[in-house]
């Protein structure tokens, strides 16, 4: 079979790997699944990398989801890395979570907040920040506290 060839059969685990490719708070979750899927070209699996593609607030998820496209022969744009916010209105919520907190919280406290109720955010900017995160975080906690 040649690689333009889309084949017929999914994998055995597709079922586990479409979860895998949605979680919306794991972005290693999401990349092993880009990795996985990337290895069967098959339409539905075509359908699942496009959307991570084009989609997922996790940059190098977009380029793993782009490379096993184009891979597959795809005529694919590769995405941006230039992106203004990746959760539209992230300060507002991190305002909001920063007021439920008591005045003299820490930035821990914030932090561990911020992971228990909207795990997609810190999930989102964990992935994008790297080890630049907890930099990014903090910059944004103390933005917030006048």
């Amino acid at each position: 079979m040649s690689n333009e060839e889309i084949v017929n059969e999914l994998p055995e685990n597709y079922e586990e790997l479409k979860r895998e490719a949605n979680r919306s708070g794991d972005w290693r979750a999401r990349l092993a699944a880009v990795e996985e899927l990337g290895q069967t070209k098959h339409s539905k699996i075509i359908d699942i990398l496009t959307r991570l593609m084009t989609s997922d607030p996790v940059y190098t998820v977009q380029e793993a989801a782009y490379l096993k496209l184009k891979a597959f022969g795809e005529d694919v744009k590769a995405p941006s890395k230039n992106k203004p916010e990746l959760v539209k209105g992230v300060s507002k919520i991190l305002i909001r979570i920063k007021k439920s907190l008591p005045q003299d919280h820490s930035f821990e406290e914030f932090k561990e907040k911020l992971k228990k109720m909207r795990v997609d955010i810190y999930d989102a900017y964990e992935g994008e920040k790297g080890p630049e995160f907890d930099s990014w975080l903090s910059k944004m906690w103390t933005a917030e506290k006048k």
